[in-house]
């Protein structure tokens, strides 16, 4: 397939944007993660959720007005770049990246660990090799092809979770003849609502934000749609109602059923012990196979979004040229194989190094998304007042302006200077800030040196142009 121009497609469809802005805030983290925030906080979780997805809701609906405004594939670190300065889209968008591209070795792995407990025959790093090199083929011929994936990989995503919490409504209410369990005791049972006080709570936030992140892809999926605004705007406003009944609905009706204290959950995940806590047959096969589909997704989305960011890093000249190279169906093939590629060799990595150096790269990527949170509410603070003065249209506009902003703006920090002070998350911040320093100071200084050149270049220009007059 010849290369062609620069340019992206614009080949998701409506459907497909629709369904990657439902799901594409559901992660395996929810099936298999909560456990941990539960073992943490207790009932009391509940607030923990509720608290991060709406500081979710707050900043997806600072980046929809941005976005909506100004489609773009590189969606907040674009923007970091027109607000804040080249050196924060750089520095955003690498961090971005890097992120996605550790998320691979991850997915693939989870993935390969159930295959091989199906399969033991062939061996897990097969698996995971395997599956990353599918979904990399559906990345590189079409846009269409991650479409078209996500698109059914979301709905039986969704459709897991409305049969999930449609049969633990019945089990609470006491409508499941298999159930041994009925009602919402277990919400204060075993130490009442806060069993480890409300400190917990605040740390378990820090667990479940992360579960939320991709909730932002919708932003950048858009971009190569025909309506890209019209679709960020209607993901935007569904983000309240997706975070309400996907997460909250479940995780409440996992904490009535299922004892937060229950060895259960450390050793099979929060889905899989309330469905054996109320007698579905099948339980851990079920839940298996949901979290294979949700791992794909994850993993499908992960290789669209790296090679995306890159792409648009290029197309401003923060990355190489070459990533910006499309084919004649619009793919950014480079990009896609460039960042499959750090993908493969983290997959290796995760098999071959030693456990600690895989770990130590995990956690530089620990709190990226508090870092990408708070650059899009700097981003929204300082380009909402350019949009107006330019007259461009605003589908989507951030709800009490500015001081909602303000408030995302402080609380993040505060949810940072919160983790350096626990000592289960001060490895992980210590990381993150290594190479957040590192990527800034890169960014900063190739900012500034283009900057210079361009500058050098228009006064060769000028100095030309003198000598053309004379």
């Amino acid at each position: 397939m010849a290369e062609v121009g620069t340019a992206l497609s614009s080949g998701l469809k409506n459907r497909h944007v629709t369904m990657i802005s439902i799901a594409g805030v559901i992660g395996a983290g929810l099936f298999v993660g909560s456990a941990d925030a539960i073992a943490t906080a207790g009932p009391g979780v509940l607030i923990s959720y509720a608290f991060a997805g709406l500081l979710v809701v707050l900043v997806m609906r600072m980046l929809g007005e941005m976005a909506a405004a100004r489609p773009d594939s590189g969606s907040f670190s674009t923007y970091a770049d027109h607000a804040i300065g080249p050196w924060a889209g750089f520095s955003v968008g690498w961090l971005y990246w890097w992120f996605w591209v550790l998320v691979i070795p991850l997915e693939a792995t989870a993935a390969a660990t159930i295959l091989n407990s199906w399969m033991p025959a062939v061996a897990q790093w097969v698996w995971a090799l395997a599956i990353t090199l599918a979904l990399t083929a559906t990345n590189l011929f079409d846009v269409a092809n991650y479409g078209e994936f996500e698109f059914w990989f979301a709905l039986l995503k969704v459709i897991a979770i409305i049969a999930f919490i449609a049969v633990g409504v019945l089990a609470v209410l006491g409508l499941l003849p298999s159930s041994d369990v009925s009602g919402a005791s277990r919400l204060f049972d075993d130490g009442g609502f806060l069993p480890n006080g409300f400190g917990a709570v605040i740390a378990a936030v820090l667990t479940t934000m992360f579960s939320f992140m991709g909730t932002e892809i919708v932003t950048i999926a858009a971009a190569e749609s025909e309506k890209p605004a019209e679709q960020i705007g209607r993901a935007t406003r569904s983000v309240i109602w997706r975070i309400s009944v996907f997460y909250l609905a479940s995780i409440l009706l996992v904490v009535a059923l299922v004892p937060w204290n229950s060895p259960r959950l450390a050793e099979a995940g929060s889905y899989q012990s309330a469905l054996e806590a109320i007698g579905v047959p099948g339980a851990k096969g079920i839940v298996d196979v949901v979290v294979l589909v949700a791992v794909a997704s994850c993993l499908n989305s992960a290789l669209y979004t790296a090679s995306r960011m890159i792409y648009s890093l290029g197309r401003r000249g923060q990355a190489p040229r070459a990533v910006m190279r499309t084919t004649g169906n619009g793919v950014p093939r480079v990009a896609v194989l460039a960042s499959t590629a750090v993908g493969f060799l983290t997959v290796i990595a995760n098999y071959l190094v030693p456990e600690a150096v895989f770990t130590t790269l995990l956690a530089t990527s620990g709190a990226i998304a508090l870092l990408v949170y708070l650059v899009i509410a700097v981003s929204q603070l300082r380009l909402r007042a350019k949009l107006e003065r330019d007259g461009a249209a605003m589908p989507v506009r951030m709800w009490v302006y500015p001081w909602l902003t303000w408030a995302v703006v402080i609380v993040i920090p505060v949810m940072l200077v919160y983790m350096a002070t626990r000592e289960a998350s001060r490895f992980d911040l210590a990381m993150t800030a290594l190479i957040a320093v590192v990527v800034v100071a890169v960014g900063v200084f190739t900012t500034r040196r283009a900057g210079r050149s361009a500058g050098d270049l228009d006064l060769d220009d000028a100095r030309a142009d003198r000598g053309d007059r004379v």
